[in-house]
């Protein structure tokens, strides 16, 4: 079965980029795995494991080591979303939100006093989680019904947010509501609320047809008191920061729908060289050789867009169309391939007794979050029409 098409993401990596790939990749084995079906039917994270995450310094991977991060780039933080990823997509997702909304909100908005506050916890100890997101506002991001109100010496905001990813592990929260509706989206201003903060409730718990151990809650605010040094940014200023940090979270749901994507491959690989059919292995037949290698080519393209666009952010040159490509293209091929490995696999990929299920309902949600496919498609027409 040497000649069936296998992808490595190492073959595009340095020395070291490997050795932390290979890390990430055992931790998700060793101290994920075994619980995936527990956690799959619980819609439960267990505790365990965020601890498991800050201990290894994946909370706060580009997060400057003077504010208790690892100090490595945004590429690195990539690595690790994808890597947990082949192993589950759940635990993945908890991580690409502490590092490339909730961390790069910090360190790009931030003001000194709020970076040395707040970064260091988000790095050792705390989750933190992003509130944007509304019953009227998903792809119209900025439709927001969340207000504040400058009360003197605080803010207060009322409102609901819906679909708030880690919601119910996270003890910091940047909320973004409108302070002014009469102008607008100009009017929008990031907070930044703590779990214990008097008038925050967490609301229910959505029950999802897959990343199920990741928790999306709403959000409700009733007269909820936020310190008037906790705005996040300047005030009014908080539709700059929310798009310029979906911009750099796009990049990390590319990488969690490669790493799907991935782990579904493997699996399907190991698959075809033992489950035999008119006498010979599954594998040997091209019909079957020919799917899988248009599988790996278009799990190889969307490894690359994701590459190319974190790299691109790290150079400091502009990424935006890149991020909104890798975003559109491998959410949409971790479907295809998902679907594909369930075909092969007949009727063990349609049983929860093996893992195929699983991949196939987590990579859906990869065309939906952090933007819908159809506002990607938006974003890149955009660029290739201009003048």
């Amino acid at each position: 079965m040497n000649d069936l098409p296998v992808v490595s993401p190492l073959t595009h990596l340095n020395e070291e980029e490997k050795f932390f790939y290979d890390t990430v990749k055992d931790l998700a084995v060793e101290k994920i795995r075994p619980y995936l079906k527990e956690m799959d039917e619980s819609a439960k994270m267990r505790p365990e494991i965020p601890k498991h995450f800050f201990e290894m310094g994946l909370m706060g991977i580009h997060v400057p080591e003077e504010l208790g991060g690892a100090g490595a780039n945004f590429f690195m933080s990539v690595l690790a979303i994808e890597a947990l990823a082949t192993v589950d997509g759940s635990a993945s997702v908890m991580v690409d939100v502490q590092n490339t909304l909730v961390n790069n909100a910090f360190i790009n908005w931030g003001s000194e006093e709020i970076k040395k506050k707040y970064l260091p916890q988000l790095t050792s100890s705390k989750i933190g989680s992003y509130a944007l997101s509304e019953a009227a506002s998903g792809s119209d991001a900025f439709a927001l019904e969340c207000r504040a109100e400058d009360k003197g010496d605080h803010w207060e905001l009322n409102g609901q947010k819906m679909w708030i990813t880690n919601a119910a592990e996270a003890e910091i929260f940047i909320v973004f509501a409108n302070v002014d509706p009469s102008k607008g989206y100009k009017g929008i201003t990031g907070f930044i609320v703590e779990k214990g903060f008097e008038g925050f409730t967490v609301g229910k718990k959505e029950e999802k047809l897959g990343i199920r151990a990741s928790s999306t809650c709403e959000l409700i605010f009733e007269g909820c008191k936020v310190p008037r040094g906790n705005v996040l940014g300047e005030v009014g200023k908080g539709y700059k920061a929310a798009i310029e940090t979906l911009n750099e979270g796009r990049i990390g749901i590319g990488a969690q729908m490669v790493g799907i994507a991935q782990g579904a491959f493997d699996a399907i690989i190991q698959y075809v060289k033992e489950r035999e059919q008119f006498g010979k292995p599954i594998g040997k037949f091209q019909g079957v050789q020919f799917q899988l290698a248009d599988a790996a080519t278009k799990l190889e393209a969307a490894r690359l867009l994701v590459y190319n666009a974190a790299r691109m952010k790290d150079a400091g040159m502009p990424f935006l169309k890149q991020a909104a490509m890798c975003k559109l293209y491998s959410s949409q091929a971790a479907q295809e391939i998902t679907s594909l490995v369930i075909d092969l696999m007949g009727g063990y990929g349609f049983s929860k007794e093996y893992p195929a299920e699983k991949y196939y309902r987590d990579a859906k949600i990869g065309t939906i979050y952090e933007g819908t496919s159809n506002m990607q498609l938006q974003t890149i027409a955009k660029f290739i029409l201009k003048d």
